[in-house]
């Protein structure tokens, strides 16, 4: 009974800090962004422009819910919530701490590429069902850039699979102790960066929604809370991608002196700053480019790199 109270209130307290953190990231980038762009971001509504997150959650709750009458109202409905469930249930398998977790089982990082690939459903049915041709085009380049990118993903981490011996994020994190796994594996690291951020969607790799050329793409038709479940999903996204590299690369909550989860939290965050830092700081490419990047040096790449690890783990096994 205890064990399953102590589950339940993991599962409650991640979540609500997950989204309350996910709300949070829109001031904290637009101040961000501001500092580096040397301007001074919001700054009126409450103090440091705090409230300004609550003017802008007060506005999707009141504005209108229009769905087009063109539309395919099911879907159109369905397609927000997609993105938004599939980050949260990435959650379920982040080992937060030794003792704070919400399920432990030998296949997490199987379970987190899972949710990766079934989220690039919300933006293709999301442009599908809008029946506009900027949402179509931008839901066919989200399938595109998602599915290539889980590939070079999948081969990146496949490094850190064969030195830890396991699919188990947990112990993966144990694996650690001796060595952050960002040294020996740096190239499979960088790999599953780039592939991460075009998995999220996020500037500057952007593309399935660039203003240019797509008005706004797959959510051009979106207004109201659903427009606020694709924003707050994108926020989530965030938070897991930043949480999955710490948990891979850096050690998770290992660290001296300070409590497990300060260290897990201090890289999580140190993540997502990378994040919203590197869109204002790199121009977006052009989608063809974007590909070509991806199928003509990021593959070659990862399987260069699965290889060399394959050998060092063969010969260090004698």
């Amino acid at each position: 009974m205890n064990a399953e109270l102590g589950q339940a209130s993991d599962i409650v307290g991640i979540l609500a800090s997950v989204i309350f953190v996910a709300a949070m990231l829109i001031w904290v980038e637009r101040r961000l962004l501001a500092i580096w762009q040397d301007r001074l971001g919001p700054n009126r509504v409450g103090p440091l422009g705090l409230m300004q997150v609550a003017a802008d959650m007060i506005k999707m709750f009141f504005k209108e819910d229009w769905i087009p009458p063109f539309a395919d109202k099911g879907v159109f409905v369905l397609a927000p919530t997609i993105v938004f469930i599939t980050m949260l249930l990435g959650f379920a398998v982040i080992p937060f701490t030794p003792g704070i977790g919400i399920i432990d089982f030998n296949f997490g990082l199987l379970y987190f590429l899972a949710l990766s690939s079934l989220s690039v459903y919300s933006v293709v049915l999301a442009g599908y069902a809008s029946n506009n041709k900027y949402s179509l085009l931008g839901g066919l380049r989200a399938a595109a850039q998602t599915v290539s990118y889980e590939v070079f993903m999948g081969i990146s981490i496949m490094g850190v699979v064969m030195q830890s011996g396991t699919f188990n994020l947990r112990e993966i994190v144990e694996a650690q102790r001796g060595c952050w796994f960002v040294v020996p594996q740096f190239f499979g690291f960088i790999i599953f960066l780039i592939a991460v951020i075009a998995e999220s969607r996020r500037a500057p790799l952007d593309l399935p929604e660039a203003e240019q050329e797509l008005v706004a793409g797959f959510h051009t038709e979106y207004s109201g809370m659903k427009f606020g479940m694709f924003f707050v999903g994108e926020y989530v996204a965030i938070i897991l991608s930043s949480a999955i590299i710490a948990t891979l690369f850096f050690g998770g909550w290992l660290g001296p002196w300070l409590p497990p989860l300060v260290w897990f939290c201090l890289k999580t965050g140190i993540g997502v700053v990378f994040f919203i830092l590197i869109r204002g700081a790199l121009p977006r490419p052009r989608y063809d480019q974007l590909m070509a990047f991806g199928w003509k040096i990021l593959l070659p790449a990862g399987l260069l790199n699965l290889v060399a690890t394959g050998a060092v783990v063969l010969a260090s096994s004698g």
